[in-house]
């Protein structure tokens, strides 16, 4: 663990270096075996081939009469009885070169001797012994080359490669490291340019490398990534900046009125009129911090549903019950129309905080009849609101279901503009969405929701 910490302090380009440096190391050490035991195994058949040459040479001789091998001047080469005497050999050898074993086995068949020391010579020589017949009977031939030749050239390329391949494994290091350094540079530009980047400078991106690559694939990611989060910082912002003069207009009228009524004695009917008001601008401020909570909530993914199934008639006469009265004494009718035997699987609460809200805003901003309206469209369910007021101006209803959106027509007026922001944000943790167009005659705001499953 200690040597794995350790590793991870060490720079990238460094780490990478190493890597390539092991690799390299591997790389030449196999290569460097391979051309030893390919050169030895080269070496060893040229060998081979020029003491059978020699053998057939000698094994010539042996059949003449008279064959003098110190005059032919041969290097290593001798010319045994069944008994291991020597019939005839090259100058400097005396004693024979194979035991009396290695004669028995030779005057079957031919046998190989890989290193032996001879008389005469200070490095081992390779021996190959086979039978002849000659006018004398059976001997054996033996013949040799000095191994110092192979020791010499095999020696000259392992010193070559001692000294070559630490070399080539320094100058493939640092050629390693360049480009390491190299691939890496864009990176530490886009680190130093990072480092640089803060809230107060909106709109600074990091430099997008020249070489369409995978460093150029994440600084495009990255900046995307800054974009969203500018936009969400944005977002945050414009929120609390909504926020905080949406609750400075409600917390101004209530204090007006607490210090109007604190001026002076008033009557008792001027203390109930204070209160009142006092109580309604109370009243708006927690109903606008209950919007903000729900708001929050929808922006970390907590916001709680608790779907249960029930009939549309139930949920939307729930809601036109409770604004009935204030339907009524605006003299506005307030009616539904349900499909017959339509159910849906919702939050009770949350659905008709919902709806309350679209009859809250048709009551606010808009004129004439107000129809509740649940039908069943393309598998999914509708949930409509419909007035009878001039509408939506065309542009603000892209918008409509924005935080703090107001339009600048007819319905704008009271309120914080969080009635419909509410209303998308209901409909999207159900799983569905929220939508607004104009009428012929009037504005018309619904929920699509999921429709549930039909029981087997």
């Amino acid at each position: 663990m200690n040597v794995v910490s350790r590793l991870a302090a060490i720079p990238i380009r460094l780490r990478l270096t190493l890597a390539f440096a092991v690799a390299m190391a591997v790389v030449l050490a196999a290569t460097g075996l391979f051309l030893y035991v390919r050169l030895g195994d080269s070496l060893d058949r040229t060998i081979d081939q020029s003491l059978r040459e020699r053998t057939a040479d000698v094994g010539a001789l042996a059949r003449q009469s008279d064959s003098r091998l110190a005059e032919r001047g041969a290097s290593i080469a001798q010319i045994l009885d069944p008994g291991g005497s020597v019939v005839d050999s090259t100058p400097e050898l005396g004693r024979p070169l194979l035991t009396r074993s290695e004669i028995a086995r030779a005057q079957r068949a031919q046998i190989e001797i890989p290193s032996r020391d001879v008389p005469g010579s200070d490095e081992p020589a390779r021996l190959l012994a086979r039978p002849v017949d000659t006018q004398r009977g059976r001997v054996v031939v033996v013949v040799g080359t000095s191994l110092e030749t192979r020791s010499e050239t095999l020696g000259g390329l392992l010193l070559a490669l001692l000294i070559g391949g630490p070399l080539a494994l320094a100058l493939a290091s640092f050629a390693g490291y360049g480009l390491a350094a190299a691939a890496l540079r864009p990176v530490e530009s886009m680190r130093r340019e990072a480092e640089s980047v803060s809230a107060a400078e909106p709109g600074r991106r990091l430099p997008l490398p020249p070489a369409h690559d995978e460093t150029r694939r994440l600084a495009k990611t990255l900046n995307g990534m800054l974009g969203r989060l500018e936009s969400a910082l944005a977002r945050e912002r414009r929120f609390v900046s909504d926020a905080s003069h949406e609750l400075r207009t409600p917390l101004a009228s209530l204090r007006t009125e607490l210090e109007l009524a604190l001026r002076r004695e008033r009557t008792r009917e001027e203390m109930e009129s204070a209160l009142r008001s006092a109580a309604e601008e109370t009243e708006r401020l927690s109903q606008l911090a209950e919007d903000l909570l729900v708001l929050a909530r929808s922006e970390t993914g907590t916001l709680p549903v608790r779907v249960e199934r029930l009939a549309a008639g139930e949920l939307v006469a729930g809601v036109q019950q409770r604004y009935e009265r204030r339907a009524a004494a605006a003299q506005r009718p307030l009616d539904a129309q349900i499909e017959k035997g339509l159910e849906i699987s919702v939050d009770r609460l949350r659905a008709e905080q919902a709806l309350g809200n679209l009859v809250e805003n048709a009551l606010r901003h808009g004129r004439g009849r107000i129809r509740l309206q649940a039908q069943r469209r393309n598998g999914h369910v509708e949930l409509h609101v419909r007035d009878e007021g001039p509408g939506f101006a065309p542009e603000f209803i892209p918008h409509a279901f924005e935080r703090f959106s107001r339009s600048d027509q007819a319905r704008a007026g009271a309120g914080a503009g969080l009635g419909l922001a509410i209303v998308d944000v209901i409909a999207r943790a159900h799983g569905g969405s929220a939508h607004a167009e104009n009428l012929a005659g009037g504005a018309d705001v619904w929920l699509e929701l999921p429709e549930p499953l039909r029981a087997a």
